[in-house]
């Protein structure tokens, strides 16, 4: 292995052993909501809130990249500043940033010229080859450098930071220096030896290949999902934030590649519409065939983001296909080289200071405690001989999702955690193991505040999003060998640290279920139980429980919900249920019990543990179920 390929990881080691005393003595802090009360139906203000935020985006990734030295104010949700939340949490006497000293700055150069020793440049990007934007960050992230758009404008961020003040100095181009395109798609690729693609958009994408993952200055172990600066055409499609340039920092600090491609096939690119079918796709694998090569098949790669359905790639932007179906063939393509999403999605994609937080000091295990025998025989849930006594009663359970975001959660939990309901009763949150690396203070704050009726198991579909069916022989698409054991050694350490047993939902999309392989590696490190969607309605395999999804309850009135759910009881022939639901506050479910309690008092809400301790032990006790030959009526 190559000396840059060691230092990478030896920079990665770094990180996740950071101390919280290997710190400097004070924080910078700098305030990025004013980009928020900016125009963004002109042009020019949508240009320099663009330029602002990727520049100081680039430059905390660096600055954070060994310590947490550089704070931004951001994110916004509802009435809430979500950045200052968590900041306050954690500045309070006796916690992680109690006595550190702060130095607020104004502005983007006054950053920059403070921060000026601690890179070693600028990238230059073109404005219009789109991609060039998400280059730039990849390139920025490898070569220690801040991302700069190209603007020969009076007062634009190129002159107030190359041309003048603190001139940087640009060391990498992405664009001529007069201003004119490097990337045309044709002709020889500049920089490489490579004929053109014949698409303007991929051209700098496989450049990035060449100089970079091929050379062993890029981290194959992680990979950004984002929207290009082509997001500068219609802000207006989804939240503000949803350029997702606060969500470069982290990626940044661990030099990671960047894109923004279709997974489909059977189009062009919904932003590339004149290129030749499948050009997207082909780069998108080839940037995942080489992330493989460099973490040899054994380190899964995290891959932050997630399809930008209203601007790109779906019919929302002129192609065939849905949202969700979008979602899973990004998800399919990924996991067969053995890359998983920490899942940024539209509506609370964004996220900021992530390569700040990630220096959280994390205890060493957060374990969780099982039911036992006796407890379930003196609850009244077991006769005297250790049989389930139902005494009439129907046993459900909530997936309380979907946790499969770090900046869900980040955004989310102090208007859903913070429920004054939460508590009154038994609920089981799905929350992904590896969002630790980029909301690791959520994560400890779940643990810290949680009552004895909040239990956790894992989200879709471990630790991390793909589709396991996808990491099993034969594996098309890619045609490496089978992954799944390097899955289950991947999911090992993040369940044992967060004291996991059950993966609370597995989505197979349009993957293959799992396997007698795929089952035997969920029993692995899962072994209390798994949902999973391609499997028959029960199961039981060695000593897991194994029982098939069902339905999402999305209805936001209670009783409306209540009546979904009675009328999905009374059409399943086992006593046993799941349902699925998407950000709903405790205070939504208490609602809902209290409706459902009125309709049928039978029908009981039970705690994870107990759920699936009394759903493994009447499989045993029903062989016809246990071998899955039960079927929907």
């Amino acid at each position: 292995m190559k000396k840059t390929v060691l230092a990478i990881i030896a920079s990665c080691i770094l990180v996740a052993c950071q101390k919280p005393t290997d710190t400097l003595s004070k924080i910078g802090v700098f305030d990025l909501k004013y980009t928020l009360k900016l125009n963004t139906r002109d042009s020019l203000e949508i240009l320099s809130m663009w330029d602002d935020i990727h520049t100081a985006t680039t430059l905390q990734g660096n600055v954070n990249r060994h310590q947490p030295r550089l704070f931004y104010n951001y994110i916004i949700e509802g009435n809430t500043e979500i950045d200052s939340y968590w900041w306050n949490k954690y500045r309070q006497k006796g916690e992680w940033l109690a006595k550190r000293d702060t130095v607020v700055y104004k502005s983007i150069d006054e950053l920059v010229q403070t921060y000026k020793k601690n890179i070693n440049g600028a990238v230059i990007y073109d404005s219009r080859v789109a991609s060039t934007s998400n280059v730039a960050s990849a390139v920025a992230g490898c070569d220690n450098l801040i991302a700069v758009r190209y603007d020969e404008r009076p007062n634009s961020l190129y002159q107030r930071l190359i041309k003048n003040g603190p001139k940087i100095k640009p060391k990498v181009w992405l664009v001529n220096k007069d201003g004119s395109s490097m990337f045309t798609g044709t002709g020889i690729i500049p920089g490489t030896d490579r004929l053109s693609t014949g698409s303007i958009k991929n051209d700098p994408y496989i450049w990035f290949i060449e100089n970079y993952m091929k050379k062993n200055k890029c981290n194959g172990a992680y990979g950004a999902y984002y929207i290009d600066q082509k997001w500068r055409d219609n802000p207006h499609k989804a939240v503000v934030n949803h350029h997702t340039l606060t969500n470069h920092d982290f990626f940044v600090s661990r030099h990671a590649f960047f894109f923004d491609l279709s997974p489909w096939s059977d189009e062009p690119a919904t932003d590339d519409t004149t290129q030749i079918i499948g050009t997207d796709l082909a780069t998108l694998k080839e940037f995942l065939e080489t992330a493989y090569k460099i973490n040899r098949g054994e380190r899964f790669c995290y891959i932050g983001g997630f399809p930008a359905w209203a601007f790109k790639y779906t019919k929302h932007a002129g192609g065939n296909h849905e949202d969700v179906a979008t979602e899973w063939e990004f998800s399919r393509i990924i996991s067969a080289y053995n890359a998983f999403k920490d899942a940024d999605a539209i509506a609370y994609g964004a996220i900021a200071n992530a390569s700040f937080w990630q220096h959280f000091p994390l205890k060493k295990e957060y374990p969780q405690k099982w039911v036992t025998e006796n407890e379930l025989k003196e609850r009244g849930y077991l006769t005297e001989d250790g049989k389930v006594d139902f005494k009439g009663r129907e046993f459900m359970i909530f997936y309380v999702g979907d946790y499969d975001a770090s900046s869900w959660i980040t955004q989310r939990m102090p208007s859903i955690w913070d429920d004054p309901n939460r508590g009154k009763i038994p609920l089981m949150w799905c929350i992904s193991p590896v969002l630790d690396a980029r909301a690791p203070q959520v994560m400890h704050n779940f643990r810290a505040t949680a009552t004895p009726n909040d239990y956790f198991a894992a989200a879709d579909n471990g630790a991390g999003y793909l589709m396991p069916g996808m990491l099993q022989d034969p594996r098309e698409i890619s045609g490496f060998p089978s992954g799944v054991s390097a899955w289950a050694n991947h999911c090992k350490p993040y369940y044992k640290r967060w004291g996991l047993t059950i993966t609370g939902f597995v989505i197979d999309g349009e993957a293959p279920g799992l396997s007698e392989e795929g089952l035997n590696a969920y029993e692995s490190f899962s072994p209390n139980g798994i949902v999973p969607q391609k499997v028959p309605l029960t199961l039981l395999h060695k000593n897991m429980p194994v029982l098939k999804s069902d339905d999402d309850v999305m209805e936001n009135n209670p009783k409306d919900a209540a009546y979904h759910i009675i009328g999905r009881i009374d059409k399943r022939p086992v006593p046993f249920h799941w349902f699925r639901n998407i950000l709903k506050t405790p205070t939504w479910y208490v609602q809902v019990i209290d409706e459902l309690k009125q309709l049928n008092p039978n029908i009981e809400l039970l705690d994870a543990p107990t759920f699936f301790e009394l759903y493994r032990i009447w499989l045993k006790e029903n062989p016809q179920a246990a071998n899955g030959e039960i079927t929907m009526p």
